[in-house]
């Protein structure tokens, strides 16, 4: 391949190399001990020393250098990277003899002959890595170069695209093997070459179970990569902090798009695994961390990051730190992070714009906001193009928002008088003000609270009027310092708006909550039987939900987000923090307040199995081994306390601790995100750990940490607590636990901030990233161990290829577009999650059928009737169990059932009259026996009541299933189908001659049949009963939408059909041979890798 023109000393080179042609101006050279067969150690020893030597140009045996008369300097201009590519070199060589020998001796300046050079093979590398992957790279030539050698050493497809790659050894034992790793969309592979030895291995990033950094005393650091078989080691010098990086995103990525792809949402780019390069990694993780610290929308988009300073009024400086700007927001961040953090919503903006440079003010930009206030902004890198992007998002959001106000919008629906008052009613039912302001607890030393809650309002206009008041104020310590205090409960609903910008989302969405509640109000569902069971158990001491009108509030709030979000729906624990917002805020503000905690501040916690809160807990893990090492070596099964503080995470506290107190940590939640939990959590153990240590079982770890947390009070909780132990119960039944303490929410909050507040938001991320790569494939190995129960009993595979056929199935689905159904209640998890749609299902049936096919038109037809055989319920979907249980006939049962199961292909409904048209296949017939397994519109959705008795009236239909029934009979049209089918299975077989002749005697002697029992020659008996059968076929064939043709009347028996068979020996043989599944699975997987990538790069080549 060409290369950039690289300066080379022959005289430092000529031990090494070997000239094989040359000429005046060009030299072909071969690495010495290379294809020299006589001199294997002279060739082991430049291999070893290409091997330590971190050179571009070690491991090339050929080169061509460029090589001017008179001067002591040659130019590598190509190398070879084998011997099998010394073609291409040739290539090369014959490529500049031709067209640019001739050329060069017109040149009188060597100078003049250098240059030529160099910019016609520039320009043959920019020719060749055009449209490539390496043109978006920092150093092309270096990354095609290693591009080739991954090609080359480990035959991927060509689809497999390399993201990047990193010098490293992988250790086995104690012994180090240098080489290099290479990271693609797919896998990670490792090669080395040393001292003639060649080490290669490729681990599928969907096996990788566990990443860590572990230290040892031979390697200071390195990669531990743990898959379900082993685990690999690999140490470097240089950019371990970068390759653990990259390593976790791509393992991240590809394990999200595939084992969770119903629940884990993906950022469009990285949904299309061909564009994912080493910047896009870059830039999806600080894209990731902004959105975590700043806590914006999922779908906002980064455009910029820069360097600035921020004039800080408050401390009368300029505060350096980073800029970032999405498509909504302006962000700002300190160079340590929490010190000062700024939002500015692009929606409040009304300019921004360039100020004069001055030796004190470099580079200054002004942002005006609405409230009349002014940000400046220095020290801004490309403060031109940064101010004009900005200027162009933000016209396009002020034309968006410009059109006509809200109330313009009855003017122009024409509504009837009638809907006019029915809207004014909606309109009335919603709640203006917060629930506490009507029902507020009337509790002991009132007084005093009210004191303390008027001091705290007094500072906090203090802070408002020196840092500023609204969604865009300066954020900084000293704010955190007035929420661990507790925010003043007339200020708590306008601050949590304001410290999750829900105050934006409420804005730029007037009358949307309206609307929510107007579509979702009256209608049943299972959701709203859920809501509706749950409601009088969020927090059912509170006056406001004993009264009608706060249970309304709360069915709306739930209501209308289960609607407006269906992939979420309403999870547990969503009601108790839906009751608490709508203490403090107005119903629409708790509405949004909502949205903002389920799909901003908790991702994916709220989805059907709670990955987000289960991937948190094993951060929550990790970080007591790190920040509590002692309590980790007492307790080292953690998954006691883990499985405690699951609900903590949850409801934010909320259903472990006072109910006063609990708020106060939805305060620091809201302005510090999920680090607040984190935080408090690892103060709660630190507080109890000397306890928890001595603890003898999780029981009463357990109620060490509720006896703690129900004496954590407020600053004005001085009365006992509302349950205490007597002296005799403390004395006598539980004397093991240590008498806890009363402990301060205030002092517990500051107490976790001064321990634990160096826990960063960046650092959380990361631990996410890495720490849900375990939950996933646990999950994963969970659902697997769960099919595999429910389908085992019933087949007589063995459960290792049971288990093997469970992940041919299993990928089908992944790296298909998959036919979700939400909301299938009437099946188990596993069964609705594993399912295939007919593609998939074709797809898998070429891979594993055990007959050969004659042509592939054939063959896709019969894999169109046994998928319509499989689909008993006609939703178009086959579940595993299904698709083991042919697989089960097909390799493990006796010849009859065999013939049995390709009779029942060639009679409906398996086969149709109209089996030709296309549109049959796509759109099979719904089927009217389970109705919850159609996707209706809202407005046919049946009541859950009528749905549980069809469901039972199904049980029974399936219980009736069980009983085998005789076989309809087949006609003369379907017989010859089923002879086209025995045709087309011995194709290809050694004895394929003898089979031939075979069915040709079976096919004569069962028309003969047929044709006999059609002219009436039969006895009596029997004429009766296949009259009888005929009937009963025909009946079958008018409901399949047969067309009652004269074809029918002539019939023959599935048991006429098998005593034909039975009479050719070689037919007998040819179904009865053992098929071995085991090698047929192993071919499969080979053969399914290459479709997958085939499929991926069709998949994604025009997106």
């Amino acid at each position: 391949m060409w290369l950039n023109p690289e300066e080379v000393l022959l005289k430092n080179a000529l031990k090494l190399w070997v000239t094989e042609r040359s000429n005046d101006f060009f030299l072909l050279q071969r690495r010495r001990g290379h294809g020299e067969p006589t001199s294997r150690i002279t060739g082991l020893l430049v291999g070893a020393l290409d091997t330590v030597l971190d050179s571009n140009a070690r491991v090339t045996p050929f080169r061509i250098l460029l090589q001017v008369p008179g001067s002591q300097i040659s130019w590598v201009i190509a190398s070879g990277e084998l011997n099998s590519v010394i073609e291409e070199v040739n290539k090369h060589w014959d490529w500049l003899v031709h067209n640019l020998l001739h050329s060069l001796s017109v040149f009188e300046n060597k100078e003049d002959v250098t240059s030529f050079v160099k910019g016609k093979v520039k320009g043959l590398i920019a020719e060749e890595v055009r449209g490539r992957q390496a043109a978006q790279e920092d150093d092309p030539e270096k990354f095609r170069e290693a591009l080739l050698k991954f090609e080359l050493h480990f035959g991927l497809p060509s689809s497999e695209k390399l993201v990047t790659y990193f010098s490293c050894c992988c250790w086995k034992g104690r012994v180090p093997r240098q080489g290099f790793l290479y990271l693609s969309i797919n896998h990670m592979a490792f090669y080395s070459f040393l001292l003639g030895k060649e080490v290669k291995f490729v681990i599928p990033w969907a096996e990788v179970t566990r990443l860590e950094r572990v230290s040892t005393g031979l390697m200071t650091e390195a990669i531990r990569v743990n898959t379900r078989q082993r685990q690999r080691e690999f140490s470097m010098f240089l950019n371990l902090d970068e390759a653990f990086g990259v390593v976790g995103q791509l393992a991240d990525i590809a394990l999200r798009r595939l084992l969770d792809s119903e629940g884990l949402e993906l950022d469009r780019v990285l949904q299309q695994p061909t564009r994912i390069t080493k910047r896009i990694l870059e830039e999806q993780a600080i894209r990731e961390y902004v959105l975590a610290l700043f806590r914006l929308p999922r779908g906002e988009k980064l455009y910029e990051v820069a360097s600035c300073s921020v004039w800080t009024p408050h401390a009368r400086c300029h505060t350096a730190g980073s800029l970032y700007t999405t498509d909504s927001y302006l962000c700002f961040s300190s160079r340590e992070e929490g010190n000062c953090i700024l939002l500015i919503p692009l929606s409040e903006v009304l300019s921004i714009e360039k100020a004069e440079t001055t030796s004190l003010l470099p580079n200054p930009v002004i942002v005006s906001i609405r409230t009349k206030k002014a940000f400046q902004l220095i020290e801004l890198q490309d403060r031109d193009e940064l101010v004009e992007s900005l200027n162009s998002r933000l016209r396009s959001m002020q034309w968006k928002h410009s059109p006509t106000p809200y109330y313009t919008f009855y003017y122009d629906t024409g509504f009837s008088d009638e809907e006019e008052i029915e809207e004014q009613v909606l309109r009335n039912t919603i709640n203006s003000e917060a629930l506490m302001t009507a029902f507020h607890q009337n509790q002991p030393g009132t007084n005093g609270k009210k004191s303390a809650e008027k001091a705290k309002e007094r500072l906090w206009e203090d802070h408002f009027t020196e840092f500023g008041r609204g969604v865009h104020m300066f954020r900084t310590e000293k704010i955190q310092r007035l929420v661990a205090m507790g925010i003043p409960e007339s200020l708590r609903g306008e601050l949590w708006m304001t410290l999750s910008d829900a105050s934006s989302e409420l804005e730029s969405h007037q009358g949307y909550y309206t609307g929510l509640v107007q579509k979702s109000m009256g209608h049943s569902s299972l959701t709203t039987e859920e809501i509706e069971r749950d409601l009088h158990r969020s927090l059912p001491d509170h006056p406001a939900f004993q009264n009608p009108t706060g249970i309304a509030a709360l069915r709306r709030v739930l209501t209308a987000y289960a609607h407006r979000n269906p992939k979420i729906g309403y999870c547990q624990s969503m009601n108790i923090l839906a009751s608490v917002l709508l203490l403090y805020a107005k119903e629409e503000e708790a509405f949004w307040l909502l949205v903002a905690v389920c799909e901003r501040m908790l991702p994916d916690y709220f989805n059907r199995r709670v990955i987000g809160a289960q991937v948190d807990q094993s951060v929550f893990e990790e970080l007591i081994r790190e920040r509590l090492p002692e309590l980790a070596e007492q307790v080292p099964d953690l998954s006691a306390l883990s499985s405690v503080s699951l609900s903590w995470f949850l409801t934010l506290f909320l259903s472990v601790l006072p109910f006063q107190s609990a708020v106060c940590v939805v305060d620091c939640f809201f302005f510090h995100g999920i680090k607040a939990i984190f935080q408090l959590g690892l103060a709660v153990l630190d507080a109890n750990a000397a306890q928890l240590s001595a603890s003898t079982d999780d029981g009463q770890a357990l109620m060490i940490l509720t006896s703690f947390l129900d004496q954590v009070g407020g600053e004005d909780s001085s009365s006992v607590p509302s349950c205490p132990p007597t002296a005799d119960e403390s004395s006598c039944s539980d004397a093991d636990v240590p008498a806890v303490r009363h402990a301060n929410i205030t002092d517990l909050i500051n107490e976790s901030y001064e321990k634990f507040g160096d826990l960063t938001v960046r650092q959380i991320e990361r631990l996410r990233c890495r720490h849900r790569i375990r939950v996933l494939q646990a999950h994963e190995d969970t659902t697997k161990e769960n099919a595999l129960r429910l389908v085992t009993p019933d087949v007589s595979i063995s459960p290792e290829n049971l288990a093997h056929v469970y992940d041919l199935f299993k990928v089908s689905r992944n790296y298909r577009p998959s036919a979700w159904r939400y909301g299938d209640s009437g099946r188990s998890y596993v069964e609705r999650q594993y399912r295939l749609d007919r593609p998939q299902f074709k797809s898998l049936y070429g891979l594993l059928v055990p007959w050969p096919g004659g042509s592939n038109q054939h063959t896709d037809t019969l894999a169109n009737r046994t998928f319509t055989l499989l689909d008993q319920d006609r939703d178009n979907l086959v579940t595993f169990r299904e698709f083991a249980s042919w697989l089960d006939t097909l390799y493990c049962e006796e010849l009859n059932e065999k013939i049995r199961l390709l009779y029942r292909l060639h009679i409906p409904p398996a086969l149709t009259e109209s089996e030709d048209d296309p549109s049959l296949m796509k759109s099979p017939l719904l089927s009217t026996n389970r109705p919850l397994y159609v996707n209706l519109s809202s407005d046919e959705v049946k009541d859950y009541q009528e749905q549980l008795k069809q469901m039972l009236q199904d049980l029974v239909k399936e219980k009736e299933k069980d009983v085998e029934k005789p076989l309809p009979l087949m006609n003369q049209r379907e017989f010859i189908q089923f002879c086209k089918t025995l045709y087309s299975m011995f194709h290809g077989d050694p004895e394929e001659n003898d089979l031939f002749q075979a069915i040709a005697t079976v096919t004569s002697l069962v028309l003969q049949i047929g044709e006999a029992g059609h002219r009436g020659q039969t006895s009596g008996s029997e004429v009766i009963g296949q009259e009888k059968a005929k009937a009963a076929a025909s009946a079958q064939a008018e409901d399949t939408g047969g067309d009652g043709s004269s074809e029918s009347e002539w019939t023959v028996s599935y048991a006429q059909i098998l005593a034909s068979l039975l009479t050719e020996q070689a037919l007998v043989n040819f179904f009865e041979k053992p098929v071995d599944l085991t090698a047929k699975i192993a071919e499969a997987k080979e053969s399914q890798y290459h479709q997958r990538q085939e499929l991926k790069s069709l998949n994604f080549k025009d997106l």
